[in-house]
């Protein structure tokens, strides 16, 4: 009896050991993409306005093309309240109305780094203020408003010229 019970543990499976990381610790990543310039698609070239498909689909006039691929958008913001921003390709489309920004001067320092919000700094937690929590919220720069007026009045006439455009850039866009 003994040599069958002997036999029956012999006879068990032993389990895979689980793999072992890297001696840095890190699992290699071999499928990364390149960071290259994504291609605008062909609609936003040919119409500046664009209908944005996040929060209240609003409509809105495309500048250009940033070096992410992102690009920048404007209500403008006396219109429809949108202010320049940047807007992914994935969320925007084009409609079939057109309007005449060529003449448009955009600056220069319109570019990813522009646009992006500063980190706050985090505030350093001491007996007495755990309890007192404020939070520092964002405020938009003096630069960004001189910006956003200065794209606005480059706009607004383009606007203006095609009839009934000023309305129907400040109502939303919904499915029907």
């Amino acid at each position: 009896m003994k040599s069958e019970k002997a036999e029956k543990l012999d006879i068990k499976e032993k389990k895979p050991e689980a793999k072992k990381a890297d001696a840095g610790g890190k699992v290699k990543k071999d499928n990364l993409k390149a960071k290259t310039r994504k291609k605008r698609k062909p609609h936003c070239s040919r119409n500046p306005v664009l209908v944005r498909e996040i929060g209240r689909c609003k409509r809105v006039v495309f500048l250009k093309q940033l070096s992410s691929g992102l690009l920048p958008v404007t209500g403008p913001l006396s219109r429809n309240r949108v202010p320049l921003r940047r807007a992914h390709q994935k969320f925007v489309f084009a409609i079939s109305t057109k309007i005449d920004i060529r003449s448009v001067k955009i600056p220069k320092h319109l570019n990813d780094a522009y646009f992006k919000k500063k980190k706050l700094p985090k505030p350093r937690h001491q007996e007495s203020e755990i309890f007192n929590k404020q939070k520092e919220k964002y405020k938009i720069t003096e630069q960004h408003k001189v910006d956003q007026k200065a794209m606005d009045s480059q706009i607004l006439p383009k606007i203006k010229a095609v009839p009934q455009l000023q309305v129907y850039l400040h109502s939303i866009w919904s499915h029907k």
